[in-house]
């Protein structure tokens, strides 16, 4: 339990702190990026396939059609999910993405609820009517249905879902999931440069040489989730992300400088109280019934 929080706070704070990265290449369209996106978290991953040397092992994730089928969805689900993410981030919708981060827990307990049977207290209950009446305002306050934040929300709980009911070595699932995207987003960056309409080469060399980072700032997240994914129940793993939503939040009105009106603020403690009242009931031991020794023991003891 202790090794999968760790995983999930790491997973987490690094995709609160991703939105930084990816405005570098703001002068980049939001496709060019996912393509280097995929090519370079599929380098790094073979690197770390090959110096643990499992290549012979990664037969094993398409050894069955529930397993391919699983790698083939989560493959398809993080990408539209980076490629979301990346537009909303380079076109000042931080906020948008923080809540959509917030909405997920909420769809992550619900698919835990009805596909995985797990069981919820009655103060786990109250969180998630607390989390939802937060969300609920916060949508609200835009004064439409923020379609790339439910895009955002269902997409990455799609992909915790399939991870979870595939239940594969880490690094090899994650080697499959780049390995799968890897040729559309090969062909698709030969096929810009060809026409010339590539920005790549036109990034200054130190941004070149950031942009080749994309493969560690994509897999190392990706890797501790699987992780934390694999050692805790997927509604505990879904509440500790309000760490990423919340740490995008605090750099879209302090350092972009996106507004935050007073409604945000509000939604904000009404989250964050869900949050609270969901770890209170999660740590809350229950009290074991007392068993009766044998009559036949407490006789013998009363003798």
């Amino acid at each position: 339990m202790k090794k999968g929080i760790i995983y999930a706070v790491l997973s987490y704070l690094a995709w609160g702190f991703l939105p930084l990265y990816w405005r570098l290449f703001q002068s980049m369209p939001a496709w060019e990026i996912l393509g280097h996106r995929i090519l370079w978290a599929f380098v790094f991953v073979a690197v770390m396939v090959t110096l643990s040397r499992q290549w012979s092992r990664l037969s094993v994730i398409f050894s069955s059609r529930k397993s391919t089928l699983a790698v083939v969805l989560c493959s398809i689900f993080i990408s539209m999910n980076w490629l979301l993410f990346i537009w909303a981030v380079n076109n000042n919708h931080v906020l948008e993405t923080s809540l959509g981060y917030y909405m997920n827990p909420l769809i992550s307990v619900l698919f835990a609820v009805v596909f995985l049977k797990e069981r919820l207290s009655g103060g786990q209950w109250l969180s998630i009517a607390l989390a939802g009446t937060g969300v609920g305002i916060m949508a609200f306050q835009y004064g439409q249905v923020p379609w790339v934040a439910l895009a955002l929300a269902v997409s990455f709980s799609l992909y915790g879902l399939a991870k979870k009911l595939a239940g594969l070595d880490v690094l090899l699932s994650l080697t499959g999931e780049t390995l799968i995207a890897l040729p559309v987003a090969l062909g698709y960056l030969i096929y810009i440069q060809s026409q010339g309409s590539a920005t790549f080469t036109s990034l200054s060399p130190l941004l070149m040489t950031v942009l080749l980072f994309a493969g560690a700032a994509t897999a190392l997240p990706l890797f501790w989730f699987a992780k934390s994914m694999q050692l805790l129940p997927l509604s505990l793993v879904g509440f500790i992300q309000y760490i990423s939503p919340t740490t995008s939040l605090l750099l879209a009105v302090f350092l972009l400088g996106e507004p935050f009106s007073q409604g945000k603020l509000v939604s904000f403690a009404f989250i964050w109280f869900a949050l609270i009242v969901y770890t209170v009931a999660s740590l809350r031991k229950p009290k074991l019934p007392v068993v009766q020794a044998p009559l036949e023991s407490r006789q013998m003891k009363t003798l």
